[in-house]
């Protein structure tokens, strides 16, 4: 029986290589990408998110084990390719204009990635139309926006706006999020 728990602690330890040998281990002894993604890798970020609400961990150590799950994730994509893990929907993420932030928007792009949605990152200080031909584009069916910046957050309300002006406002749902930027 393999130990998912191992994956879960060296995450929540941000010990990156570790976390790699033990996906690696894992594929090897048949272990599929699905089940060592979802037990061992979104159950470790799980507990990385619990942390941080409770402050245990702190957004520098979040980013660490963020940063080893990507590696972890990178390292599955052939095995989630092949249709092991489908795509769960289609993510646009981005800041709002007038915000330059984006360390918080590259978290949660991460986990949504990891957690097997195909994401979409168009940065930061961008337009509400480049949010619209973005979601058109890429027929995406969730918009993320991120703002720190209280005297951005505005741009969220025009951002949907335009979404629905676009047409398009029941083909997507919308998460707005602020913080660590």
């Amino acid at each position: 029986m393999f130990n998912f728990q191992a994956i879960t602690d060296a995450l929540i330890a941000c010990d990156e290589d570790k976390v790699l040998d033990l996906v690696k281990n894992g594929l090897s002894q048949g272990v599929s990408a699905k089940d060592l993604l979802n037990q061992g890798l979104i159950a470790g970020m799980d507990v990385v998110g619990e942390r941080m609400e409770k402050e245990e961990m702190f957004i520098p150590e979040v980013l660490m084990a963020a940063k080893a799950m990507s590696a972890a994730v990178d390292f599955l994509k052939p095995q989630i390719a092949e249709g092991d893990v489908g795509t769960r929907g289609k993510v646009v993420i981005g800041t709002v204009k007038g915000d330059l932030h984006d360390i918080g928007k590259n978290l949660v792009a991460m986990m949504l990635e990891s957690a097997g949605l195909e994401v979409y990152n168009i940065g930061v200080d961008v337009a509400p139309d480049k949010f619209v031909n973005e979601i058109k584009s890429k027929s995406a069916n969730i918009l993320a926006l991120s703002a720190l910046l209280t005297t951005t957050m505005p741009m969220m309300k025009e951002t949907v706006a335009a979404v629905a002006k676009a047409g398009i406002r029941d083909k997507v749902q919308h998460w707005r999020g602020c913080g660590a930027g």
